[in-house]
């Protein structure tokens, strides 16, 4: 791999792991609202009036009050962070981490679409996950490569044994 495309790839990885690690352990320093402050919060005046505000609220409360998806997302989220840091498994962490980010690009796409900062700020850490994924192309290539001269699907499955 050429030294500028080294550099790159490091400036990337230091920027969205340190961005997923703060993400990641803030999510567990803010307390969860309990069932009963949720509905109080949904059944306010002002969220009632906007459609995508309530939905915005329901949706991330919801998560919470699973009692264990918010924090699975955050451990993720601590977990990818730290192997986009680390060389040898920082691949693994941009793979792994492709969903989380798509998700949260989604979430701002769908529900908070006024908020033009947060969808470009968020659709810029997908589009260094992905740039993160295709810089390593030589690592997973051969997986969408074609079965070999007999092109047997019995050897695909078991392997060469």
């Amino acid at each position: 791999m050429k030294k500028s495309t080294l550099t790159i790839s490091l400036v990337l990885r230091l920027f969205l792991g340190t961005i997923m690690i703060i993400a990641g352990s803030g999510k567990f320093l803010k307390t969860s609202p309990t069932p009963i402050e949720v509905v109080e919060k949904a059944s306010n005046e002002d969220i009632m009036s906007s459609k995508s505000t309530l939905q915005k609220v329901l949706y991330i409360n919801g998560l919470k009050q699973t009692g264990f998806f918010w924090e699975t997302v955050a451990i993720c989220e601590l977990l990818f962070g730290i192997f986009l840091i680390l060389y040898r498994t920082y691949f693994l962490g941009a793979l792994f981490l492709l969903p989380i980010t798509l998700q949260i690009f989604l979430f701002h796409l769908f529900l908070e679409a006024d908020e033009i900062g947060e969808l470009i700020y968020c659709g810029f850490l997908l589009l260094i996950n992905i740039t993160l994924i295709f810089i390593e192309n030589e690592r997973w290539k051969s997986l969408f490569s074609k079965f070999g001269p007999t092109k047997n699907i019995f050897r695909e499955i078991y392997g060469n044994r």
